[in-house]
């Protein structure tokens, strides 16, 4: 989906060995969507659709050096966070974001628990995301666990979600975006909320272990959007359309959790 603008979007998240989730999910989507991807790598991990199995930090020095060669150079109209790992990186991030003359739209996924079960977050770092990055946040988009972290609030249904949204604006994000994939059901919902409205979407669930990056994918496609100056309400329905289908397309890869079609908006003729 396009409107004639390329948004450029720095991405500062972690790498994916596999290719399905972080980084390397995170410029796929915003390729897809048509909008321009820069990187800030925060951490390599060791990882295939089994699993995490070593993480390497990247150093914070570098990590910041990242996001300014890009924001001074190329410009940046939206700014993803995926993968932040510990409260150091997630404070130098902020800091960062927070010395731009204007700041650019931020889209924060709060990855926690990558979908094999490893960390990607340690608990100190739950506290700096909501003191200091969720605040400058124009849209936060948890998915159940990470809403229930968040919030600590249980979340057993939409009525939830929307508390815990309610509870996330209270932090100071322009906008909320509860996934409700982790409840069961044969629909899934999500929750929309900004401080003047709240919308509930709804899809049909796949029955499919091919998921693996289905939170990046959204976030940065949503970002991707957002970017080229397309409207919230509409940018987040268009995500959720191009995830759905790169989910019900996703090649099969891999022995675990695998990888969507990344090119599904691209393969549909939206682009």
């Amino acid at each position: 989906m396009q409107n004639g603008k390329q948004g450029r979007v720095l991405i500062v998240a972690g790498s994916d060995s596999g290719g399905g989730a972080g980084i390397q999910a995170d410029i796929k989507s915003v390729t897809a969507m048509g909008g321009f991807a820069m990187t800030a790598v925060t951490a390599i991990t060791v990882q295939n659709t089994l699993g995490v199995t070593g993480i390497h930090e990247v150093p914070l020095d570098i990590v910041v050096g990242q996001m300014r060669a890009v924001m001074e150079d190329l410009g940046v109209d939206a700014v993803k966070t995926g993968m932040l790992h510990n409260a150091e990186i997630v404070e130098a991030v902020a800091e960062e974001l927070s010395r731009t003359e204007e700041l650019p739209v931020l889209v924060v996924d709060p990855v926690m628990i990558a979908k094999g079960g490893a960390s990607l977050l340690e608990a100190s770092a739950v506290s700096a995301l909501k003191e200091v990055l969720i605040p400058l946040s124009a849209l936060v988009t948890p998915n159940i666990p990470e809403a229930e972290v968040l919030t600590g609030r249980k979340i057993v249904d939409v009525e939830g979600q929307k508390a815990a949204a309610d509870a996330l604006l209270g932090l100071g994000a322009d906008a909320v975006f509860v996934k409700g994939g982790h409840l069961s059901g044969d629909l899934i919902f999500d929750v929309l909320a900004t401080q003047e409205t709240i919308q509930v979407f709804s899809s049909p669930r796949i029955d499919t272990r091919h998921t693996h990056g289905t939170g990046c994918a959204l976030a940065s496609s949503i970002a991707a959007l957002l970017a080229q100056g397309i409207d919230l309400t509409a940018a987040v329905a268009a995500a959720r359309d191009y995830v759905h289908e790169a989910i019900r397309t996703a090649p099969g890869f891999g022995q675990g959790h695998g990888p969507l079609n990344f090119l599904a908006a691209v393969d549909d003729g939206e682009l």
